[in-house]
């Protein structure tokens, strides 16, 4: 039986650990080739060499246009197109308006913001001619206000904004590119549950766990950017995809 991404080609950035590295795997058990950037070299390496020649793994910075010059380019060079785009890379930084400062806010938008702008740009050039799908990575932040977040939250907001905008133009150009949005929260990934108090089991938090619980798993939000990677949501385009478990609307 063919994957539900058969033959497609992706690209997914941040892809060594976390969503990106569940979005990678997926994406090659559903039967797409893929590469995948980050800046942590061993582990991107190390999964590229798990997955095997589907796989090709690039070291990148997000947010520097050179390095999406030379991204770009390899993609072509190794498989001749692209027709998924994730846009994932992303860091988190905690602080409100009276705690965050300059140098939190600029480095967020910089790796958060100007990767998704850059991203966008690559991925609307590389799929204008046959059409494709791209994902950007925000946070339920960026629609909710989380006062402790300010800086954080502002970031993925822009990610959001810059989304409804490439997807209207993608429509009005008639390219036949599809560009949304995830918003998750509270995932457990190994960073989230570093931050735990010693002595505290980070399972105890998750959904498996307790349905009023906010953690979801890596692999929940992979299963998101799936359905919108593929040609079953081709009707789905510019919208905001909260994997929140419920989160959003239990504070409304």
């Amino acid at each position: 039986m063919a994957g539900r991404i058969e033959g497609k080609v992706a690209l997914v950035t941040g892809g060594a650990s976390g969503v990106g590295r569940a979005t990678v795997e997926l994406f090659v058990a559903e039967g797409a080739r893929v590469v995948f950037t980050d800046l942590n070299v061993d582990a991107g390496e190390s999964l590229a060499a798990a997955l095997g020649a589907r796989t090709c793994f690039i070291r990148q910075d997000a947010a520097s246009a050179a390095d999406w010059d030379r991204v770009s380019s390899a993609v072509l060079e190794r498989f001749g197109r692209l027709d998924i785009l994730v846009n994932n890379a992303g860091i988190l930084l905690k602080g409100s308006i009276e705690e965050a400062t300059l140098d939190d806010w600029q480095r967020l938008m910089r790796v958060n913001a100007d990767s998704v702008f850059l991203g966008c740009k690559a991925g609307v050039a590389l799929m204008k001619d046959h059409g494709g799908s791209i994902i950007n990575m925000s946070s339920i932040a960026g629609i909710a206000a989380k006062e402790d977040y300010a800086a954080y939250g502002a970031s993925k907001a822009a990610i959001a904004g810059l989304t409804r905008a490439v997807a209207a133009q993608c429509r009005k150009g008639k390219y036949r590119i599809r560009c949304n949005s995830i918003h998750p929260d509270g995932i457990m990934t190994p960073m989230t549950a570093a931050s735990y108090p010693k002595g505290i089991d980070p399972a105890r938090f998750t959904i498996d766990a307790d349905p009023m619980n906010r953690a979801c798993l890596p692999e929940d939000v992979a299963a998101a950017i799936l359905f919108l990677a593929e040609d079953g949501s081709r009707a789905v385009n510019g919208i905001e995809l909260r994997v929140d478990s419920g989160q959003f609307v239990m504070s409304i």
